[in-house]
C-alpha cells in the first residue's frame, strides 16, 4: 500500500510524486496493490495522515492483504511506531525505501561501505526497544533510595548496546572509506597536474546518463531501464575532435529528496561534481514532469557546492518524448541540447556542445621546438589547441594555447611567451 500526504503544489505534483513512488516500490521488489493519498497542511505529527484516513488505510489493508505500507515522507520513529500499531502492517518510509533500493544495486567495495553508512545511520534513530515486556530500571518511591522494592532490572539496555555497536560500525565504515578515496584522490591529483578537464554527467534517476556515457565513450556501463541501477561512478578518457584529451565521469543519480543520509555517504563521490570543469545534466524528455527532475537535482548541486560549475542540459529520449514537452524544455533552458542515447540521434552535437565548453588552456606561446623533443609536440595535441604548426630545418615552429605547466617546459624554446 502506498500513501501520500499532498502539502503543497498541484494535483498534477501529487499525482507525479505518487507514480514515483510507485516505480521505486517495484524497482525494491514489491508489488503495489493500491494507493492513498490525503490533502492536508502538514503530516499528522502522531500518525503522518489524518486520525479518519488511518481506519481507512487499516481497512484498506486489510481487504487487500497487503504485508507493507510505504509512506511517501521521512517519517518521525514516533510516526513510524504509532501508524504499525494502528494498521497492524509493516510500515516503511520513502528514506527507508531507496535506501534498500541503493543497498541492493551497490557493487563495489565502496558502495556498498557508503550505502552501509547511510543505513546505519537512518537505524541508529530508530532503534525500537521491547516496550512493557522489560521491566523498569526503577520503579516506585519505597525501597532503598526511592529504587522501589522488586522494580530493578534489565531495563532498555539492549538499546544502548545496539546504539553503541551501530556508533562503532560506523566509525569503522567512515574510516575504511577514508582509506578507499585514496585511489581516487591520487588519480584525480594526476589529472589535476596534467590539466585534464573533467566532464561529469549527472542528473535524475533513470534520465540515461550511463547509456550518454557508452553511446560517448563506449564505456560499457550497465544499462537497465530501473532506477538507481547503477550507483558506482565510472570515469573513462576520451578525445576532443582537435585531439585534446578529457575525462567523462558517470555519478549516482538523483530522486526528489534524496536521503541526507545518502547525500552524507556518497559525498566523497558527489564531490567530482563540484570539482568538475563541466556538468553534463542529463534530462528524461519522456517523463511527465521533468522541469520537476531538473529542479530536485539542481537542488541537490546547491546541497554539494556545485551551483556555480558550468552546466550543458541535455534533453534525453528524443525518441519517445513529446516534441512539444522537448519544445519547451529548450526554451526553458538555453543551454541546451537534444539526443537520444538509444538511436544515437544528436550524439554528434552533444559532443560537439561539450567540446565548446571544455575550459581552454590560458598561455600563448610561439616556440620553435628541436625535433628531439617530439614528446613536447606530443603533449601539446593532447593538453593544448594548436593553431598553427610549421616544420622547419631546425625543428618545428608551433603557435598553440596551453596550460601554465607546459608554457614552462616551452619556455626555453620559445620566440615569444605572452
Amino acid at each position: 500500500m502506498l500513501v501520500s500526504v499532498w502539502t503543497e503544489g498541484s494535483v498534477e505534483d501529487a499525482d507525479n510524486s505518487l507514480a514515483e513512488l510507485k516505480l521505486l516500490a517495484e524497482t525494491a521488489g514489491s508489488i503495489v496493490l493500491d494507493a492513498l493519498s490525503q490533502r492536508r497542511q502538514r503530516p499528522d505529527p502522531a500518525t503522518y495522515i489524518g486520525p479518519g484516513k488511518v481506519d481507512h488505510l487499516r481497512m484498506a489493508v486489510a481487504e487487500t492483504g497487503a504485508d507493507t505500507v510505504i509512506c511517501d515522507g521521512e517519517l518521525s520513529p514516533a510516526q513510524l511506531r504509532n501508524l504499525e500499531d494502528r494498521v497492524n502492517a509493516k510500515v516503511v518510509d520513502r528514506t527507508a525505501l531507496i535506501l534498500d533500493i541503493f543497498a541492493q544495486h551497490a557493487r563495489s567495495k565502496e558502495g556498498k561501505a557508503q550505502v552501509e553508512l547511510a543505513q546505519l545511520e537512518y537505524m541508529r534513530q530508530r532503534l525500537r526497544g521491547w516496550g512493557g515486556q522489560l521491566s523498569r530500571q526503577a520503579g516506585g518511591r519505597v525501597g532503598v533510595q526511592g529504587g522501589g522494592i522488586g522494580g530493578r532490572g534489565p531495563g532498555e539496555t539492549k538499546l544502548e548496546t545496539d546504539r553503541r555497536r551501530i556508533t562503532t560500525r560506523m566509525a569503522k565504515l567512515r574510516r575504511d572509506l577514508t582509506h578507499m578515496q585514496t585511489a581516487r584522490v591520487t588519480k584525480k591529483a594526476e589529472r589535476v597536474r596534467r590539466q585534464i578537464p573533467a566532464v561529469v554527467i549527472a542528473g535524475y534517476t533513470n534520465a540515461g546518463k550511463s547509456s550518454l556515457l557508452n553511446r560517448l565513450t563506449g564505456a560499457g556501463v550497465l544499462v537497465e531501464n530501473a532506477l538507481f541501477a547503477t550507483l558506482d561512478p565510472t570515469t573513462r578518457r576520451t578525445t576532443t575532435g582537435d585531439g585534446r584529451v578529457y575525462t567523462l565521469s558517470d555519478t549516482v543519480g538523483f530522486v526528489r529528496h534524496l536521503p541526507h543520509q545518502l547525500v552524507e555517504a556518497f559525498r566523497s563521490t558527489l564531490e567530482e561534481v563540484a570539482e568538475a570543469d563541466l556538468v553534463v545534466h542529463v534530462v528524461d524528455g519522456s517523463h511527465a514532469d521533468p522541469e520537476g527532475q531538473i529542479a530536485a537535482v539542481r537542488e541537490v548541486f546547491a546541497e554539494i557546492g556545485a551551483a556555480d560549475v558550468p552546466e550543458l542540459v541535455v534533453v534525453n529520449k528524443s525518441d519517445v518524448a513529446d516534441p512539444l514537452v522537448v519544445a519547451r524544455l529548450l526554451a526553458r533552458e538555453p543551454h541546451a541540447v537534444v539526443t537520444s542515447a538509444q538511436t544515437g540521434a544528436g550524439v554528434d552535437e552533444v559532443i560537439a556542445a561539450i567540446e565548446a565548453d571544455l575550459p581552454r588552456p590560458t598561455v600563448e606561446v610561439d616556440a620553435l621546438v628541436p625535433y628531439a623533443r617530439g614528446d613536447l609536440i606530443n603533449q601539446l595535441h593532447l593538453h593544448g589547441e594548436i593553431e598553427s604548426l610549421e616544420h622547419t630545418a631546425e625543428g618545428t615552429r608551433v603557435r598553440a594555447r596551453v596550460h601554465a605547466g607546459l608554457a614552462g617546459e616551452l619556455s626555453a624554446f620559445a620566440a615569444t611567451t605572452a
